[in-house]
């Protein structure tokens, strides 16, 4: 009973020309974009600077800080007022101002103070822009130091002992936010495509009046939620196979743990999402209907999942939320395959938590699916 159900729901699958294409496409397309666009480094920065010193300390300074690569230099004007209104405009994102007697004070007293103006409507552009800008002052008053020293001929005996910071970035020693997105992309993938067409199935064919037919044989409950899990079961496998496969030709992504760790935890993954596809199919009477449920509960669950946002930088309440999210630990258990490396048994909690939701979904779907109206 369960081979010819599961025949019928393959036909059914490849009868309608859209979803092939949509299962190979959509991987394509999110893989190839969605990386590039959703990048959390904050580059191309418009940069005023009010030089009000016009020397050649302060000009040293300015094209420092051009250069870096982070910021793009708009306008070097002499009045703060001139480059609130660049703020205003919006064609300037950050104000440098160099006071007076810059050179003179760096000269005289050893020191000088800039300020820094940034638009924080972008809270994460205004800080990480502050922050970036404030780096290559501390680098420039580091240099300026060293040549001072220099120049006085300070010997090796009185010049004064320091220290140097030497950081090691572990798992992604180059901070590239690709690395840190794509294994959460590959998960958005599988619940975007593995959700949504199960939530869809029954439903449509409620509408299309081939359910009575199927409500007519012999057929269980048990046997027809199987027989609609294992095709989106093994489409699940083809598109993480892809996303996988892409990541290693585009991005050069290869993770450094198991693949079969991934694939085990794929699996239960994947009857997660389409249990509660078809839970959602079951109680509803349009596609319309399952369709906006469906995007209701998994725009919720990504953006609680850290997928953008770490969760623990979430406040203690959304934190407890999220224990009730099954993105939150397929996400948790791609990253630390790919950028960790880790094992099997370092991810039982996560294991577990999964095995506990598929259950929960699968044996409400079964529960929840009436041969009679």
């Amino acid at each position: 009973m369960i081979k010819f159900l599961i025949e019928k729901e393959f036909k059914q699958i490849f009868r309608n020309s859209f979803i092939p294409r949509m299962i190979i496409m959509m991987p394509l397309m999110m893989m190839l974009i969605f990386p590039w666009a959703a990048n959390q480094e904050v580059k191309n920065i418009k940069l005023s600077v009010v030089d009000n010193d016009r020397t050649t300390m302060s000009g040293n300074l300015v094209r420092k800080v051009s250069s870096s690569g982070y910021f793009i230099l708009n306008s070097v004007t002499g009045s703060y007022t001139d480059a609130m209104k660049d703020i205003d405009s919006g064609s300037s994102d950050i104000i440098l101002e160099i006071p007076a007697d810059f050179e003179k004070q760096m000269m005289d007293d050893k020191h000088s103070t800039v300020m820094i103006s940034a638009n924080s409507v972008n809270g994460t552009k205004g800080t990480l822009g502050s922050s970036y800008l404030a780096s290559i002052l501390n680098d420039y008053s580091a240099e300026l130091r060293s040549d001072m020293m220099q120049n006085l001929s300070i010997s090796a005996v009185q010049e004064p002992r320091s220290f140097s910071i030497v950081p090691e970035y572990k798992f992604n020693p180059r901070l590239d936010y690709k690395v840190f997105m794509v294994p959460a992309l590959m998960v958005m993938l599988l619940t975007m495509i593995t959700g949504f067409l199960p939530a869809l199935n029954i439903v449509s064919e409620k509408e299309a009046g081939t359910i009575e037919q199927i409500n007519v044989t012999p057929a269980s409950r048990f046997q027809f939620i199987l027989a609609k899990l294992i095709p989106y079961w093994c489409i699940g496998f083809v598109i993480l196979t892809i996303c996988m496969g892409l990541a290693v030709c585009v991005y050069s992504i290869i993770p450094v743990g198991s693949l079969l760790t991934i694939y085990l935890f794929a699996m239960i993954y994947i009857l997660v999402v389409s249990g509660m596809g078809l839970v959602i199919s079951n109680y509803s009477d349009t596609m319309q209907q399952a369709m906006f449920v469906m995007f209701f509960f998994v725009m919720i669950l990504l953006l609680m999942s850290g997928l953008f946002t770490p969760v623990g930088s979430m406040p203690d309440w959304a934190q407890y939320i999220t224990i009730l999210n099954p993105l939150k630990y397929f996400i948790q258990v791609m990253r630390l395959v790919y950028l960790k490396g880790s094992g099997f048994f370092q991810m039982i909690p996560q294991f577990l938590s999964l095995c506990c939701f598929a259950l929960f979904f699968n044996v409400w779907a079964i529960l929840s699916y009436r041969k009679s109206s």
